[in-house]
């Protein structure tokens, strides 16, 4: 989960970077952002990182726009989100079993903290990204679903729906491991209900397969069936959920 979901206002670019986002189109939607722009070089960066989390590849091309937006990031503001963009990729390099960057995580994720206000509308992302480190790095689910309720009511406060999405997934999540089926349940069903009205493509099958975890058979396996005709639409991403979809599902951990 990167970004603050679908458009401003209607800005005929950022509706297309959107459209090509949400259809696993990462490298064309960087493409069309200006590389020498601070805020652009800032997004570029951050819809390649995103890559890296749903395809499991692009790690230097992140890693190029990465250092491109720190070298031209200034403000507080700026300095602080390209902080955020360097732990969630250290994250999910770890996550994969690409590179061991958990320590790199934690303190660029801390130095976002130091950085970006509390009240500024990019805090709730970095708080839900804290949330996934202590959840899926730390194995510290208090400290999670702390963390992912300070980026619940944030994303609230500043209608930030697809990162609500994400939220309420893995509080869901969160209560399912505890075996609070209802809870989960519908937590898992919000998730999918706000990724389909945004259109996020990329996220509907994995909200599709956790809310199947919370339901009985023959709805499950509808879920499940629709989960993988658009996971097989997309062509194959995310590329964990193929481990999810293979008969039997292995209820592996969210990552997205």
């Amino acid at each position: 989960m990167s970004g603050n979901g679908t458009t401003s206002g209607d800005d005929p670019l950022q509706t297309a970077v959107w459209r090509l986002r949400s259809r696993a189109c990462w490298a064309d939607a960087a493409a069309l952002l200006p590389a020498a722009e601070p805020a652009a070089a800032l997004q570029r960066a951050s819809l390649l990182v995103e890559r890296c989390l749903y395809t499991e590849t692009g790690w230097e091309e992140a890693e190029d726009a990465l250092r491109t937006a720190e070298a031209l990031a200034t403000g507080d503001d700026e300095r602080g989100a390209a902080a955020c963009e360097r732990g969630y990729l250290a994250y999910a390099a770890t996550l994969f079993g690409v590179r061991d960057r958990a320590d790199e995580a934690r303190a660029a994720l801390g130095r976002a903290a130091a950085l970006i206000a509390p009240d500024a509308p990019g805090r709730p992302l970095l708080d839900f990204r804290r949330g996934l480190v202590a959840e899926n790095l730390t194995r510290s689910p208090q400290a999670a679903r702390a963390a992912y309720r300070r980026a619940h009511a944030g994303a609230t406060a500043h209608a930030d729906a697809l990162l609500l999405s994400g939220t309420w997934r893995h509080l869901a999540g969160l209560a399912l491991r505890e075996g609070e089926l209802v809870e989960a349940r519908q937590g898992f069903a919000e998730s999918l209900r706000i990724r389909e009205e945004l259109g996020y493509l990329i996220g509907t099958a994995p909200a599709l397969v956790s809310l199947a975890d919370t339901e009985t058979e023959a709805e499950a396996s509808r879920l499940r069936e629709e989960a993988r005709r658009l996971f097989r639409l997309l062509g194959g991403v995310p590329t964990w959920l193929a481990r999810q979809l293979a008969p039997p599902a292995t209820g592996a951990a969210a990552t997205a």
